[in-house]
């Protein structure tokens, strides 16, 4: 099965050459690496460049674009700049540029997937670093497959019709997955270090952006709702429900482009419900 990684690359000098490292020494290479170098304004390109120099699978390419963070968007756009320059693959990843691999990793990603002819999604767990020890990054069940590691299978890609350009695009790719009836698979024996961990602060547009994602995928309002009080829970911050609540009922005023069909969305919230419904029983 042929492997090919995409690491969307913006001012990420301080952590790219351990990741890229921790792709060197696999016990199972991948077929192709291509870094994006994001419009970077540090020395990620020539850190990047300095590594496929060395290595025939290492490509680097530059992507021109804003400086202004666009939180999903972004990161988004610039790996599907990389997409159209990877060669033909059986899996195709969206990884980051701040993560160290365990060096079995791809080895266990070859095995799961050869071994479920249903399997669409994998990847193992991240890891950050509090004092001396590496703990799980408790911002997410398990069972979901993060952003920074996302290995997905040819199949299953083109039939999601692959990533979305916006907040929520590693929410909705999963549930659509599981609405083509495809199988995804975290396994918990990869710890994937993390160095740089996700940012918990929510500042209001990117609160606005998590209500637009939920108009997106047609949650609905009523499942919306129970989304944003559960993350205004975790945050500790009552407003940041309102705040989700603004940024998806200006979406439904504005009728923005929908990710998802309508019986996609149908989909989406029964599957919702049902998660919601089996913690209570």
């Amino acid at each position: 099965m042929r492997i090919s990684i995409i690491i969307p690359a913006h001012n990420e000098a301080t952590h790219l050459a351990k990741c890229l490292d921790s792709f060197v020494n696999q016990t199972l290479l991948p077929n192709e690496l291509i870094v994006v170098d994001d419009n970077s304004a540090d020395n990620s390109f020539q850190i990047a460049t300095s590594y496929s120099q060395k290595y025939d699978w290492i490509n680097v390419v530059q992507r021109k674009s804003s400086n202004e963070h666009i939180p999903g968007k972004k990161v988004v756009d610039t790996f599907n700049y990389g997409l159209k320059h990877a060669a033909e693959f059986d899996l195709i990843g969206k990884f980051d540029a701040d993560i160290i691999l365990p060096p079995d990793y791809f080895e266990m990603m070859i095995n799961h997937f050869q071994s479920n002819w249903k399997l669409g999604m994998c990847s193992g767990l991240l890891y950050i670093k509090k004092g001396e020890q590496w703990v799980y990054e408790n911002i997410a069940n398990k069972t979901h497959i993060r952003g920074p590691i996302k290995l997905y299978h040819k199949a299953c890609f083109n039939k999601i019709g692959g990533l979305r350009s916006g907040v929520g695009w590693d929410t909705v790719d999963v549930l659509l997955a599981k609405y083509h009836d495809f199988h995804t698979l975290v396994d918990e024996s990869l710890q994937v270090k993390h160095l740089r961990p996700t940012g918990r602060g929510y500042s209001l547009k990117k609160a606005h952006a998590k209500g637009e994602a939920f108009y997106k995928m047609r949650y609905g309002l009523v499942l919306a709702k129970v989304a944003a009080l559960k993350m205004a829970w975790q945050a500790k911050n009552p407003l940041l429900y309102f705040q989700i609540l603004i940024g998806y009922f200006k979406s439904a005023i504005h009728k923005l482009p929908r990710y998802i069909t309508k019986e996609e969305g149908t989909f989406v919230r029964k599957y919702r419900w049902r998660g919601i419904w089996s913690k209570f029983s």
